[in-house]
């Protein structure tokens, strides 16, 4: 199937998917239906350097951008993969990197970048305040040379499989700051020595079999350098990791829509109902052809948001956007997708209902569509603010 990419990477491309087929669909059926983490798939995704593509080279990273990141997680998606048990180390990362001291930077990169520590895991969502993150009541008090943690948060994934997290908590009452955005501080949390000791866990089961848990803080302690950035300043620590994160699952929402549409018209063209291929049929063509159009559409968004992001200029807007385009278009690829295979794409083993239900996900999370909308409306379009 051909793709409009304005930059193809193939190189890439072709050796991401020599490592994919390494792990066939069998494998990720497995552990989808099992519920379990594809640790051999994510030890070789590491292995090959491809979890460390935006950690500098001075730090022992590839020093690659979000272009060439965004490739790597939409060709785990495409090969029939999840790139969600892993996307969080690439942009996770992006706090320490942009908001660390040099210190911080010797001590975690290096290892992240090589295996011996992950990082694949942020908590920031809370269950009384959601998106609505300044008014987010975990908080952090000074104590010596330590930070006391106590509060709660909620769908904070790949805990049991890392061992950093990124944490968001009040360091000043929100009664107490002038601008709500301030107060907020950031946390790196040795994730194996928080586990109780002051924190718990306990998973969440959900449609997707997505790893994912509450978090539960009842006086951790956390030394006081473990502070990234400046005290009262972590939200704008975490804001510059989310454009990110946004254009990472647009990619990776692109690589199932693709998957999905390769899927279809392979199937569209060898089904024979009534002595003819369904592909033959307009009913069956149709859809096809227009989730594929919006899937190219989203894609051209995805490399501008890429764009504007490795070259340093904002790109807020075109992030936002790219993961409204791509989330819908690979929903309606997956409906289509389902549809074209009738009956036989809710049977396990022909991976589309996992898929499916996995790229359900990106209509709510990391935001959901509607907030992008009002954001749209806002920031772009200059209407009143609706919240």
């Amino acid at each position: 199937m051909q793709t409009s990419a304005p930059t193809d990477h193939d190189d890439l491309r072709d050796a991401m998917r020599a490592l994919c087929a390494e792990f066939p669909a069998e494998y990720h059926r497995k552990h989808g239906a099992e519920e379990t983490y594809p640790e051999e798939f994510v030890n070789a995704l590491t292995k090959a350097g491809w979890m460390a593509a935006m950690i500098p080279e001075e730090y022992g990273g590839s020093g690659l951008g979000l272009t060439e990141a965004s490739v790597i997680m939409e060709e785990v998606n495409r090969g029939g993969g999840n790139a969600g048990h892993c996307h969080g180390q690439m942009y996770n990362m992006g706090t320490l990197l942009h908001h660390g001291s040099e210190e911080q930077k010797k001590l975690y990169l290096p290892k992240i970048a090589s295996g011996e520590l992950r990082l694949q895991s942020m908590a920031v969502t809370e269950p009384t305040t959601g998106t609505d993150t300044t008014k987010l009541k975990t908080t952090a008090v000074r104590k010596g040379d330590k930070y006391v943690i106590n509060g709660q948060k909620v769908w904070i994934s790949r805990i049991q499989h890392s061992d950093l997290m990124i944490l968001l908590a009040r360091t000043t009452p929100l009664a107490d700051v002038k601008r709500k955005s301030d107060g907020l501080s950031v946390f790196i949390v040795d994730l194996k020595q928080a586990m109780g000791n002051g924190m718990t866990i306990q998973p969440i089961s959900n449609l997707v079999g997505h790893e994912t848990n509450e978090v539960f803080f009842d006086n951790l302690e956390i030394p006081a350098e473990n502070m990234i950035g400046e005290e009262g300043k972590g939200f704008r620590c975490i804001l510059s990791g989310l454009n990110a994160e946004r254009t990472l699952i647009a990619a990776e929402c692109i690589g199932d829509g693709y998957w999905f549409l390769e899927k279809a018209t392979a199937y569209a063209g060898e089904r024979i109902v009534f002595d003819r291929p369904i592909g033959q049929n307009q009913g069956v063509q149709f859809p096809l052809a227009r989730a594929y159009v919006n899937v190219e559409a989203a894609n051209l968004m995805r490399f501008e948001a890429c764009r504007r992001f490795d070259a340093g200029v904002d790109c807020g807007a075109q992030a936002n956007m790219a993961k409204l385009l791509a989330a819908d278009a690979s929903w309606e690829a997956a409906n289509t997708c389902l549809q074209t295979h009738g009956g036989f794409g809710f049977a396990q083993e022909y991976d589309i209902e996992r898929k499916f239900r996995e790229t359900r996900l990106y209509q709510v999370a990391p935001i959901s569509t509607n907030l992008i909308l009002s954001y749209v409306a806002e920031h772009i379009l200059g209407l009143p603010r609706s919240f």
